[in-house]
């Protein structure tokens, strides 16, 4: 009777202290929904001025029926063009927004599942600003550490052993590491990824059959 009692408590102890370690979790979390599964991510304390504008649009609705209008496998999935709401079957998509940018917060690694701010490249964007809404998740594939012995070289990056284990185990594209904003990851549903890289898209990257999201706070 000792010993069973003793379990019971011990069980009761840890459902109290799960409970409290869920409480204290303050942390923003977001749910991509898809017609392929959901994903939810967290939004990175670290980057504030991208998390709070993403809890913005997802609270306002912003991104619900917009499409994955740029899917390539083996490197991301792309979408949050308002533009695309409404476009019709062809029509070429990725040039729409909020009207505003975002700063730079660059520092996070572009590893499988990671949540990142797309932006507009070359001499236009020297600060590298993200677009106020579209976004892109990494699918990528495994990295080896010469490629990231590389890239730290040419670039001035120094990888953690956590982030090239996870580099080298998940995958992802270490390319764009320095250039783009990551503001969050895919904590449940990376799986979702590979499903909506590995759809037939057409010459410009937009998959034949409209992927419509809805994106809100968890």
């Amino acid at each position: 009777m000792g010993s069973f009692r003793n379990t019971a408590l011990a069980t009761c102890l840890a459902v109290v202290l799960a409970l409290l370690l869920s409480s204290c979790d303050k942390r923003k979390y977001a749910v991509i929904e898809t017609p392929m599964g959901n994903m939810r991510v967290l939004l990175y304390d670290e980057t504030p001025l991208h998390r709070d504008n993403f809890v913005k649009l997802a609270s306002e609705g912003y991104y619900d029926d917009l499409l994955f209008h740029r899917n390539i496998d083996g490197f991301m999935v792309q979408g949050g063009d308002p533009e695309s709401k409404e476009a019709s079957p062809g029509q070429t998509l990725g040039q729409g927004g909020p009207g505003y940018t975002i700063p730079a917060e660059i520092g996070a690694p572009h590893i499988k599942g990671a949540l990142a701010a797309a932006r507009l490249g070359g001499a236009a964007n020297p600060n590298k600003e993200s677009s106020g809404s579209q976004f892109y998740l990494v699918q990528g594939r495994p990295v080896p550490d010469a490629q990231l012995n590389s890239l730290e070289q040419q670039r001035n990056i120094k990888y953690n052993d956590a982030q090239r284990q996870l580099y080298k185990e998940l995958g992802g594209t270490p390319g764009l590491d320095g250039d783009y904003t990551v503001f969050g990851e895919v904590v449940e549903g990376l799986d979702v990824i590979d499903k909506l890289a590995a759809v037939p898209t057409d010459g410009a990257n937009r998959p034949k059959e409209d992927i419509r999201m809805k994106v809100y706070m968890d």
